[in-house]
């Protein structure tokens, strides 16, 4: 379940270009853009009233934080890892919400829940990324 979530999101993602270049750092900072890309999208339709594009855009995002359960290293940190899956789970049940409720509120706490996700992440690749070197 989680390779078909992850292939959708990479399949949206890859879109944006970089992809083939991108380290795994690198294509999770670019699935959170995605997504962040993607609320802005759908909050639009949803002001505007265009049922069709505003679902699509929600469940593009879904399908993305799907992807970013699928990627979670559960060997990595337990609790933060539990605590991630359950965040990106909360989401996904929030933008379903938000999708059926017509709430653009919703949508807006995922952003505000997912933005400093991103930003963090982006803030530790320096530090991910450097190769141990020798004196």
């Amino acid at each position: 379940m989680a390779f078909g979530y992850g292939a959708g999101a990479y399949q949206q993602v890859r879109s944006h270009g970089g992809v083939e270049s991108a380290d795994p750092h690198g294509l999770i900072t670019l699935l959170m853009d995605g997504a962040l890309e993607r609320l802005v999208k759908a909050r639009a339709h949803m002001v505007r009233g265009e049922v069709a594009a505003k679902g699509e855009a929600i469940s593009r995002c879904i399908e993305i934080l799907g992807g970013l359960r699928g990627s979670l290293d559960r060997k990595a940190d337990p609790v933060l890892v539990e605590r991630l899956d359950s965040l990106y789970d909360y989401m996904s049940r929030r933008l379903l919400q938000a999708n059926l409720r017509d709430d653009a509120s919703l949508i807006d706490e995922v952003s505000n829940l997912l933005q400093p996700i991103r930003d963090s992440w982006v803030k530790i690749a320096p530090a991910a990324a450097q190769p141990a070197t020798s004196a």
